[in-house]
């Protein structure tokens, strides 16, 4: 009869610009779907370049360079007599274009460029590219020379058209085009077309998974027919981690999907499907039926093939599969391990060198290395020659094969313990007992000696002696002692991580491992340039609760009993001097928030989009058990006066694997001003209005409308406020430190700094007369208030 047809999608780890590499890719997944049988192959969104080019995409090279590809991979033998499209970008009048090709044997068919772009959460598409916005229409493309000359096509059909052989119909989505409100898989179903191909660039976060199984098989489930997902996989040479999971879905059941996390740089999946199942589930539909039979139709492109075999009788179609995916801890433990492996062997350096300190964080950095370790024997054992090669190729020992990943982990991974007096036995023992347990080349060290010559050298131009708080020391010398410490050890790092290859007779250099979690970047609760600016950080999009969650799982998956210990220890910088040989130190206790806090902090301020005021009346609610409104109000104003003053940090904030959803790396993720007011003093007053409210009702008075006619606008009220009613008390904070703030006021040029607590108008500063006005005595744009707050240093901001 004919009617069984076997599709491939292809899931590729591609590698921005690496043009030769993303060809033969493309070219042995081409191999592999054939000899699975498939007559339909599809792939990846921008496949031919990579999808992390970025401004490389205004070059008029990236577009020849992948029309040469394209030429290549049409050429090529292995592409004959199969239906194929690939991605890429596309110039058409001037516009660049995120693009299908689909082509048959040396003939390009359709042209289809993505029609919404995707500007959301690591996303900046339309910084490069247009959307199609003439939905149905199709426009003549005229080919490059190069294409021409091979092809004998001048001109090829370019848009919103659809591919129609013999026995079936085919239409497309890219990426966003699934996610949106819209989705035009709907309108393409009810137009006559059975098969729904997505060439997608979808990224990892964690306990997401699901959201692209669910989009596939309802995209297949409303109106019937096959849903076609090919994703990328990889580190491309960006901050996020393709995720893989390219699949097939039959009338609302999935039948065939790839991998999440693989070390293979290409996998292929099939399905076989029977095209009678698709006309029989949507005329079962009858209100589809009823749509479709008045859909406007899509310009179908002809081609003169049959996809399916005349003999198919004894070919079996593919059953629905169960979907099963993994925790948010085995994701933790393969996400950033894969996405290490792709930074280390590409980066050309020979290993990883990380500070472990005992903690939670340094310990979990530990542990994805050996996870990634564990991954790439896996990998070996089952016949991955290029993974085996890779390692050959780091190590620069070509005769080398690992057997286990401890033995592995020994080549790759150089920790080191750099303690100082402030350090105590148990975290030296920690660290050493992870070491040995999970088999990293383990140093001990101690930075007295380095700490002590640069005081030395502070000494020799000052005269001066900074001292701990414990031993009298006001609160910018505590924090410089500290932070000189932490300051050390990234230096110690990279002369260690440029020379220990050269001790071990190997070539190279090792990569510096950070360790700083997602919440402590946001709450800024860390030494700016001490170990957290390392090279690559593979916990910086991860929370200090998942890490713990993850550090139980390892300790049980890989037999790593000293994590019990590390779990239950207090998490601290060890960074003050000991009290009577015992920790003086805790890190919730220096933030003045626990860790769980920060975590809804960070969701609410990201995934919500609060701001102080909103913050507030959200935990008012959510908190209510625990906290009081008045509680409340002062956790949030800190958490808002920390974020302010550490905000900076994030400009050279190490790059990190996209994991948590509220990260706040500004490079891509989280675009706001690193210059902040630090007393927040508009949206503070929000607050205490609110909660003066709350306080009111609280003891059955009658609150006073919000904003009465006759009442004077915040902006209006600050002028005649007391200073020590505008703002709460002085706050000190964690282990970090912070620039001073200074309000800079200027009027024709002229311009003075106030520094201190008091207020300080134009007329101080310039000996200029201000004008009244006639409410507060001076116009609001007049008077800079300034709060009691101070930060670390001591300074009021």
């Amino acid at each position: 009869m004919g009617r069984k047809i076997t599709v491939a999608v292809s899931t590729l780890n591609q590698w921005a610009l690496d043009f030769e590499g993303n060809m033969t890719r493309i070219i042995q997944s081409i191999i592999e779907a054939r000899e699975m049988g498939a007559v339909y192959r599809t792939g990846p969104e921008l496949e031919i370049p990579g999808y992390s080019c970025e401004d490389h995409f205004f070059e008029s090279d990236t577009f020849l360079h992948s029309w040469e590809v394209l030429l290549e991979i049409m050429k090529s033998p292995h592409s004959q007599n199969m239906l194929i499209d690939v991605g890429m970008p596309v110039q058409h009048f001037n516009v660049a274009y995120n693009c299908r090709v689909v082509f048959y044997n040396k003939k390009i068919i359709l042209i289809r460029p993505k029609m919404l772009m995707c500007d959301d959460g690591n996303y900046r598409e339309t910084r490069w590219f247009n959307g199609w916005t003439k939905p149905r229409q199709v426009e003549d493309f005229y080919l490059p020379r190069i294409i021409s000359a091979v092809t004998g096509q001048h001109t090829v059909p370019f848009g919103d058209a659809v591919v129609s052989t013999r026995e079936t119909c085919i239409g497309y989505e890219i990426c966003e085009e699934l996610w949106n409100p819209r989705s035009t898989h709907i309108d393409l179903s009810l137009s006559g077309v059975e098969i729904i191909v997505n060439g997608s660039g979808s990224y990892i976060q964690l306990r997401k998974a699901h959201i692209t199984t669910d989009l596939i098989r309802n995209a297949s489930f409303k109106a019937g027919g096959l849903y076609m997902f090919s994703n990328l996989r990889g580190c491309d040479g960006q901050r996020v981690w393709w995720s893989g999971n390219s699949a097939i879905a039959l009338n609302g059941d999935i039948v065939a999907r790839g991998k999440q996390f693989l070390l293979s740089d290409v996998e292929v999946t099939i399905a076989t499907i029977d095209l009678e199942d698709i006309r029989s589930y949507r005329m079962a539909l009858r209100s589809r039926c009823t749509l479709g039979s008045s859909a406007p139709l899509y310009p179908r492109i002809s081609l003169d093939i049959e996809l399916s075999n005349r003999r198919d009788i004894f070919t079996a179609s593919h059953p629905p599969i169960e979907w099963i995916y993994h925790s948010p801890e085995e994701e933790i433990a393969l996400g950033p391990a894969s996405w290490l492996w792709d930074y280390l062997r590409r980066s050309g350096q020979g290993g990883f060198f990380l500070p472990l300190s005992g903690g939670v964080d340094s310990s979990s950095s530990a542990c994805i290395i050996h996870s990634m370790c564990r991954m790439v024997v896996h990998a070996i054992e089952h016949g991955e020659a290029q993974v085996l090669h890779d390692v050959r190729k780091i190590l620069a020992d070509p005769d080398y094969t690992p057997r286990k990943a401890a033995e592995l982990c020994n080549r790759l991974l150089v920790t080191c313990y750099m303690g100082s007096e402030n350090s105590s036995n148990e975290t030296r023992q920690r660290a050493s007992k992870l070491a040995n347990q999970i088999g990293s080349y383990h140093l001990e060290i101690n930075i007295d000696g380095a700490v002590s010559a640069l005081l030395t050298i502070f000494n020799l131009v000052t005269g001066l002696n900074p001292k701990f708080r414990t031993q009298g020391g006001c609160p910018r010398q505590n924090l410089a002692l500290q932070n000189i410490q932490a300051r050390i050890r990234m230096v110690l790092s990279y002369l260690f991580a440029q020379l220990m290859l050269w001790v071990r007779n190997r070539p190279g250099g090792l990569l510096v491992l950070g360790s700083a979690n997602v919440d402590e970047s946001l709450r800024g609760y860390m030494t700016k340039y001490d170990c957290s600016s390392a090279d690559v950080n593979p916990i910086g999009g991860i929370s200090k609760t998942d890490l713990r969650g993850f550090l139980k799982y390892a300790m049980e998956k890989f037999h790593i009993p000293i994590l019990s210990e590390i779990i239950s220890a207090p998490p601290t910088a060890e960074l003050e001097p000991l009290q009577g040989g015992q920790l003086a130190q805790t890190d919730e206790q220096d933030m003045g928030m626990t860790y769980s806090e920060l975590s809804e902090f960070g969701r609410l301020r990201k995934q919500a989009a609060c701001g102080p005021y909103s913050m507030f009346c959200k935990l008012v609610a959510s908190w209510r058990n625990e906290c009081a409104p008045k509680e409340v109000s002062d956790k949030v104003k800190h958490f808002f006066r920390c974020y302010a003053i550490n905000r900076h940090k994030m400009t050279v904030l190490t790059p990190s694997v996209h994991m948590e959803s509220y990260s706040p790396d500004d490079n891509r993720f989280d675009h706001r001003p690193f210059l902040y007011r630090a007393n927040w003093s508009w949206q503070f007053k929000a607050i205490d209005d609110e909660l003066d409210r709350i306080t009111r009702q609280a003891s059955h008075q009658k609150p006073d409308p919000i904003e009465p006619p006759e009442q004077k606008t915040r902006s209006e009220s600050y002028g005649k406020l007391p200073l020590d009613k505008q703002q709460s008390s002085p706050m000190t904070f964690g282990s970090s430190d912070a620039l001073p703030t200074h309000e800079t006021v200027t009027t024709n040029g002229i311009s003075g700094a106030c520094s201190s607590g008091n207020i300080c108008t134009l007329e101080k500063v310039t000996n200029m007369p201000l004008k009244k006005s006639h409410s507060t005595g001076y116009h609001k744009s007049q008077i800079n208030v300034m709060g009691k707050i101070k930060d670390r240093t001591g300074i009021p901001v």
